[in-house]
């Protein structure tokens, strides 16, 4: 039996009185997400433990059945791994969006969707501007990452911190989120990373690339914000725990979730044109999904990131799209390659689909909840439940019933 996971990152919603009270996911036009609903035994999901922040790391990192109590370090050493960077024993990896800050407010998390091509030459700009500076002892060093999401590595650095993610604070004071000591040891850290803050503000507006985004009527990357740091997490390989997987994969767009399948002992399989954002290459991933299985792979992780994207703006109708894409563009195809829909032979070996996102990205709160999640579990040969169709509110009437911790997997595996 092979095994393949569907995350829709941030997929789930609140009820929307624009649309007559429903959730996004019962709005939309789903036809491929009912099927396996119908066909499977769904239930509800705690990905997110008591005391833990509601961020992608934690929540992806659970689904796979790690305990965050024993592996969280923050999103930075997981980013540090997906973009080859070697960390050392003292090396304090954090997650260094650029942002758009106009006056005193983060007008935005992601700088208006800012390429790649964009960010590295300003990654560069700050490393010979700032790591270069005796001032901070060649203790820093930034990396290029992807899109608006990058690194910044402190040797030595005291990972006790009290930081914001940008993504949590739209439109809000940005002073008000700065970096802040959580014990007295870290004092010196967090000082480091608010005079970075005050620096790259200085110096970013200066560059041409801002320049003449600015004179194209574009968002600048005008400050850097780093959070989320943690020193190299210490994580067992999927296949160490469960034998059913010899050989795994990974599929996304997004540095953290690569970062994750690499510490769980995954292959990650780039995609062109898969971009984390609304206009993501679905069908381009489908695609991998499928040939990853035909070349003997057991367990594939294929991550979307464009419905949390889409959640982060708090655009419903883009959300809409980005929900019925993946059915239509992702889960269709699959579905069509393993001949499920149709019921005919196709030489493709059994497979066992689970879906679900890893939170809720609302639109109208516009950043992650901790709120359970639907999941549904599709397998050959098993009695369905009563569940038609996959939604919030379908889900928790599955014979699945609610599941926290490592139950998903192990029952998903079993």
């Amino acid at each position: 039996m092979k095994h393949l996971i569907i995350l829709g990152d941030g997929m789930a919603d609140w009820h929307v009185p624009a649309l007559g009270g429903k959730t996004l996911l019962q709005h939309a036009d789903t036809p491929a997400m009912d099927w396996l609903a119908s066909h499977g035994r769904s239930g509800m999901l705690t990905t997110v433990p008591d005391g833990f922040h509601p961020g992608s790391e934690v929540a992806n990192s659970s689904i796979l059945g790690y305990d965050q109590h024993i592996v969280y370090e923050g999103r930075g050493p997981l980013e540090a791994a997906a973009i080859g960077v070697d960390l050392a024993a003292d090396d304090l990896a954090l997650r260094c969006n650029f942002v758009c800050i106009e006056g005193d407010v983060i007008k935005n998390h992601s700088c208006g969707r800012l390429d790649t091509e964009e960010a590295a030459p300003l990654i560069d700009y700050l490393n010979e501007q700032l790591a270069s500076d005796p001032k901070y002892g060649g203790r820093i060093r930034f990396y290029t990452g992807v899109q608006y999401r990058h690194l910044l590595v402190i040797r030595g650095g005291n990972k006790h911190l009290r930081c914001t993610p940008p993504h949590d604070i739209p439109l809000q004071p940005w002073r008000h989120h700065q970096t802040e000591a959580a014990i007295a040891e870290a004092q010196g850290t967090a000082s480091l990373l608010r005079d970075l803050v005050k620096r790259s503000q200085e110096l970013l507006p200066l560059h041409i690339i801002n320049k003449e985004r600015a004179r194209k009527g574009k968002d600048m990357a005008s400050s850097i914000w780093p959070w989320g740091g943690g020193y190299r997490p210490q994580m067992q390989p999927l296949s160490q725990r469960f034998p059913q997987i010899c050989r795994g994969a990974v599929i996304t767009a997004v540095d953290l979730i690569r970062g994750i399948g690499r510490y769980a002992g995954l292959d990650v399989i780039n995609v062109e044109g898969a971009t984390g954002l609304p206009d993501t290459n679905y069908e381009g991933k489908a695609a991998a999904a499928i040939e990853c299985f035909r070349r003997g792979y057991d367990f594939v992780y294929l991550h979307v990131e464009a419905p949390d994207e889409a959640g982060h703006d708090g655009s419903v109708p883009l959300k809409l799209r980005t929900i019925e894409d993946i059915d239509h563009r992702l889960i269709r195809p699959i579905l069509d390659a393993f001949g499920l829909t149709h019921n005919h032979t196709t030489g493709c070996p059994p497979l066992a689909i689970a879906l679900l996102p890893d939170h809720p990205t609302p639109c109208e709160h516009r950043t992650h909840t901790a709120e359970p999640v639907p999941f549904c579990i599709y397998r050959p040969g098993t009695e369905p439940d009563s569940v038609q169709v996959f939604d919030e509110d379908a889900c928790q009437h599955g014979s699945l019933g609610h599941l926290a911790g490592d139950e998903f997997i192990k029952l998903f595996l079993s």
